[in-house]
């Protein structure tokens, strides 16, 4: 997948579940509203406009690897009339880090989904609480699964399609993803923050909900096929390819009954505050 292709996954992922990650950060337990967040991992802006609209007098210093992807996270601030509250910064996590505090450490961070992409997600975590300012919150989010899409009978010519595609990206995973799943109530605690908040979220929008369901669940079946299409037998990819073939009869974009499923944990810790 292009860096490109992966922008606009991101771009969608943004719009279909905009809804529910406005939900997520409305109950975060925030005791004062923060005035500077840095966003570890923006992608194209999930987090940063839904952090934006709960938080109306901060200003947001969005982080990514991906030049790419802090353009298109520019490109949306302006259109929501948001640019002045958002400064990027173009940044490896792996490597050193810039100075993210240049205008006064934030009161808050936020890391969604990216933390366990990183070599030494306990490195990562000590910068964090070493960034934020004194009681400052840092909100970590993560992924338990990749999303769902389909009826556990569907497609009618391989049923159970979906979950044997999941088992294949888990196998992938695990030896190239290692920290996904890790022990982050574990690994806060080690890092010297106090857990003060942890949930599970469960994430649901229909097809008749959103218009771009139907080219989200296209663009993660394609990021599936690419990744641990080796995995799977011939007659499942072949099905799967004829679920991502958005021209062909059996395209997943002409189903009716799709609806992303997919679940987050969600930690909010603090920092010391001196005494």
């Amino acid at each position: 997948m292009t860096e490109e292709q992966w922008g606009e996954l991101l771009d969608l992922d943004a719009d279909v579940l905009a809804g529910a990650f406005a939900a997520l950060v409305a109950e975060l337990p925030v005791p004062r509203s923060p005035e500077r967040i840095v966003d570890l991992g923006t992608g194209t802006g999930v987090g940063t406009f839904a952090l934006l609209t709960r938080f109306p007098d901060a200003h947001v210093t969005a982080v990514d690897v991906s030049a790419e992807n802090l353009r298109r996270l520019q490109e949306n601030a302006r259109a929501r009339g948001l640019g002045d509250r958002v400064h990027t910064v173009e940044a490896d996590l792996d490597a050193d880090w810039p100075d993210l505090a240049a205008s006064g450490a934030p009161d808050l961070v936020w890391a969604s989904a990216s933390l366990h992409h990183l070599a030494d997600p306990a490195v990562a975590l000590g910068r964090i609480r070493d960034l934020l300012a004194p009681g400052g919150l840092f909100t970590l989010v993560e992924l338990t699964d990749f999303p769902r899409f389909l009826p556990a009978d569907a497609p009618a010519e391989r049923p159970g399609l979906e979950e044997r595609c999941h088992e294949a990206i888990a196998r992938v995973n695990a030896a190239h993803v290692p920290h996904l799943g890790l022990d982050w109530q574990s690994a806060l605690t080690a890092a010297g923050f106090t857990v003060a908040a942890h949930r599970d979220v469960a994430m649901s929008v229909a097809w008749a909900e959103s218009p771009s369901v139907g080219r989200y669940a296209l663009g993660t079946l394609r990021r599936i096929r690419q990744t641990a299409g080796d995995q799977l037998a011939a007659e499942d990819l072949a099905a799967l390819d004829r679920l991502i073939d958005a021209d062909g009869p059996g395209s997943i974009l002409r189903r009716d009954d799709v609806v992303v499923r997919t679940e987050r944990q969600v930690w909010v810790a603090s920092t010391p505050v001196p005494a």
